[in-house]
């Protein structure tokens, strides 16, 4: 009896303790969400203090006054140059090649024998031509006095001729002859060889004038006039400027790039523009007048192509997205996107915010200073 007593009263006793602990673990999770809720509404009030402080910060920032000026209206392209006339000389036939006369770089000039092929095809079609023309000769005589039939006599006269024909076709292609006058830019075969379809025998390229053929935006269509001057730098020749002209402008457009094809020649009197030299091409065609600003003044957005410029409006900041012309010196030139005597930002631009109000004061842009002229000084 009293075991059982005493079992009861222990089952009582761990109930009650069961109940402490848990009103004592309820207390504490009471306590921890009250003291997080106190952080989070004190990290709340801090983000709005941070937010209000960036509001009314007041960014030190460096201000220029944006010019107008005239600006030549210049575009570069470039362009690999070739002969004005590239011709490539071949016989229409497989045959063995007997004799060349001419090598790489020589100059030829129209007309000139460049090789001679093997003759015994040009042979018998000079007999079977010289002939024929014995029997048309023959067969002429009986036809005017009445000893031949009209139907010999056409027989004959075209026998004749299609000897002829054939015979003139393979001496043109038994002794080569340049068509053009020029410089050999390419042997592919030397005496003895069996030329095959294929590559040619010569190339000959004239090079008094040559050409530059590079390709212009659309927008420029109305621009590039034929005849229109030029200058051409080539890399062969750093410190140079070669004269050209617009030779060809081509009257389509390609619809996948939106370019034209321009093509300019130089007179090359003394020949020392040669094919495959890389050639940069500058058009030039007029003066426009357009604001320029520093180029420190102009930010590239990061992800993207467009160009902005921060001016100043009432003490703020605008950003303007503005279009780029050329780079001259240390300066860019603005299509459109701010006016002339907008005050643009050239110290600051870098920290600055739309909108944000700023503490300006006029100067210039501080020069560039390479490392090492730092390091030599």
């Amino acid at each position: 009896m009293k075991t059982e007593k005493k079992t009861n009263r222990d089952k009582i006793l761990k109930v009650i303790y069961m109940k402490k602990n848990f009103l004592k673990t309820i207390g504490m999770l009471i306590v921890s969400l009250l003291f997080v809720s106190t952080i989070i509404s004190c990290k709340g009030d801090t983000s709005k203090d941070v937010k209000a402080t960036e509001e009314e910060r007041i960014y030190n920032v460096t201000i220029k006054s944006a010019e107008s000026k005239d600006v030549d209206q210049i575009e570069v392209f470039t362009g690999t140059v070739e002969g004005f006339n590239t011709n490539n000389i071949s016989p229409q036939m497989s045959a063995r090649i007997e004799k060349t006369y001419v090598e790489v770089g020589d100059h030829v000039y129209r007309g000139q024998r460049l090789a001679q092929m093997d003759q015994s095809n040009l042979t018998q079609a000079r007999l079977q031509m010289e002939n024929n023309k014995e029997e048309f000769e023959r067969t002429k005589q009986l036809y005017d006095v009445g000893g031949a039939s009209k139907s010999e006599f056409d027989a004959r006269k075209m026998a004749y001729e299609v000897s002829k024909t054939t015979y003139n076709n393979l001496l043109t292609n038994t002794y080569l002859i340049s068509p053009i006058s020029g410089v050999v830019t390419a042997r592919n075969y030397d005496a003895g060889d069996m030329y095959v379809m294929g590559q040619p025998l010569f190339t000959v390229e004239q090079i008094r004038p040559v050409k530059i053929k590079v390709n212009a935006p659309e927008s420029l269509y109305g621009q590039i006039k034929k005849g229109a001057s030029v200058d051409i730098n080539l890399d062969v020749y750093p410190n140079e400027t070669f004269k050209g002209k617009v030779y060809l402008v081509y009257p389509s457009l390609d619809a996948t790039t939106r370019t034209f094809s321009v093509e300019v020649t130089i007179d090359n009197a003394n020949e020392r523009v040669r094919p495959g030299m890389f050639a940069r091409v500058t058009f030039r065609y007029g003066i426009e007048r357009n604001v320029v600003v520093p180029d420190v003044a102009v930010v590239k957005q990061t992800g993207s192509g467009d160009h902005y410029v921060y001016t100043v409006v009432d003490g703020k900041v605008v950003f303007n997205k503005v279009k780029l012309g050329r780079i001259i010196g240390t300066e860019y030139e603005i299509k459109s996107g701010i006016n002339e005597g907008d005050m643009v930002i050239i110290e600051g631009q870098n920290v600055v915010v739309n909108g944000a109000k700023v503490n300006a004061k006029e100067g210039e842009p501080v020069p560039f200073v390479s490392d090492d002229l730092v390091n030599k000084n």
